[in-house]
Parts: structure tokens; C-alpha cells; sequence
């Protein structure tokens, strides 16, 4: 693949506390690739997704967003970096209860600076089956519902990165499948790269490829 399709890449990376956390030596993920990080609780899943996101910064190595080298920043540009080009699917959804479902959207791009589109928001809406819901809060969503509202408002400013956060782990086989299937044809049709963090085995033949940080890949 050319550089341009290169979203996130990461080189001699190394991240402790007492002793060693996590290490990857070299990792590419690219625009509408869907990947699994995969792995038992303790071997560095949280960690992995919250450096990717320049919310901690490695012990050294490179993280490369978008062609950005993020570990040679300040807080503020990481924060404007995150801002523009990542999404993040979080495992608690934290939509804005006061706000109904198409103001959390315009919302997520007033917050990342990006021109407020709101046609945009309705056909992330459309995509996702729930356009009806367009002004419902989200008290009125059900845990499915309020599920793909806050997948389209994570990439509402057009992120070229959409990192979620164990998206299937309180769904039944049927659900999980249908929101993994969810997350891919929305980065497919963003030309987002897709990174799924999760130790929920039943990822895996709904994506591209896997990389394992309990073992082999």
C-alpha cells in the first residue's frame, strides 16, 4: 500500500511501569482496514488504545498518526491531533443526556473544529438504520440504539482513525456480530482505519486480521 494509506504506524514501541507492559516492535494499520487487538485482561489492551490515542506516551518508539510522529508533541498539539483525525468508540457510550441524538453528533465536530455539517450527521444516521431517531435523547435509545449513535458521532468530524474499546462485550453473539458489522461498512465507507481493542474472541472472523498481544498473531 502507498504511505498515504498508512493511518496509524508504530515502531519500537515499549511502554512499563515497574516492568515491561507492552511491546511492538512493528505495527501499520491503513485506511479501511478493519484489525483486532486482542488479548487476556492484564496484557496491555487499555494501554495499547490509550497510547494509539496520545492519552499516555510511550517509554520510546514512535507512534505515527496520519503521519503525525504523536510521542514528539505537546499535550496540546496531541490534543489537537486526537481531536481531528481519531475517533474513539468508548465501552461506556457517554452520550450528552440533555442533547438529542443529532446535537451530540454536531456537538463531537464543534469539539474537533471541524465545520458544523449536519447533513453529513443525518446520512451517518441513515447508514447506521436510525435516522428517526435524529431528535430523541438519549434516555429515549435503547442499549442498541444509543450503541450506533455513538458510533456515528465518533466519526462525525471525520476522523481517519476509529479506535473502539470493547464494542461487543455486553452484547449477546447476534448483536456483537451485527456491531462489528456496523463498525466496518462505516470505516469502509469513511475510508477509516478500524482498530477494535477487545478481548471478546468472537471478533475475529469479522475482521481483517488480528494482532494478538497474548501470543501469536
Amino acid at each position: 500500500m502507498s504511505a498515504e494509506a498508512v493511518v496509524l504506524q508504530i515502531k519500537n514501541l515499549e511502554f512499563h511501569y515497574d516492568k515491561p507492559l507492552l511491546e511492538i516492535v512493528d505495527f501499520e494499520a491503513f485506511r479501511g482496514e478493519s484489525v483486532g487487538v486482542l488479548g487476556p485482561s492484564g496484557c496491555g489492551k487499555t494501554t495499547f488504545m490509550h497510547l494509539v490515542a496520545g492519552l499516555l506516551r510511550p517509554a520510546r518508539g514512535k507512534i505515527r498518526v496520519a503521519g503525525t510522529d504523536i510521542t514528539r508533541l505537546s499535550e496540546g498539539q496531541v490534543d489537537r491531533i486526537r481531536g481531528s483525525n481519531i475517533g474513539i468508540v468508548f465501552q461506556r457510550l457517554h452520550l450528552v443526556p440533555s442533547l438529542s441524538v443529532i446535537d451530540n453528533l454536531l456537538l463531537a465536530q464543534r469539539l474537533a473544529r471541524t465545520p458544523i455539517d449536519r447533513g453529513y450527521a443525518m446520512d451517518l444516521l441513515g447508514q447506521l438504520g436510525i435516522p428517526d431517531l435524529a431528535n430523541r435523547k438519549p434516555h429515549q435509545l435503547s442499549q442498541g440504539q444509543a450503541q450506533r449513535v455513538a458510533i456515528a458521532r465518533s466519526v462525525a468530524h471525520r476522523p481517519v482513525l476509529l479506535v473502539a474499546d470493547e464494542p461487543t462485550s455486553a452484547l449477546d453473539d447476534e448483536n456483537a456480530g451485527d456491531a462489528i458489522k456496523v463498525l466496518r461498512e462505516l470505516t469502509t465507507s469513511t475510508e477509516a482505519a478500524l482498530i477494535v481493542v477487545t478481548h471478546d474472541e468472537r471478533v475475529r472472523g469479522h475482521l481483517d486480521r488480528v494482532l494478538n498481544l497474548g501470543g501469536a498473531q
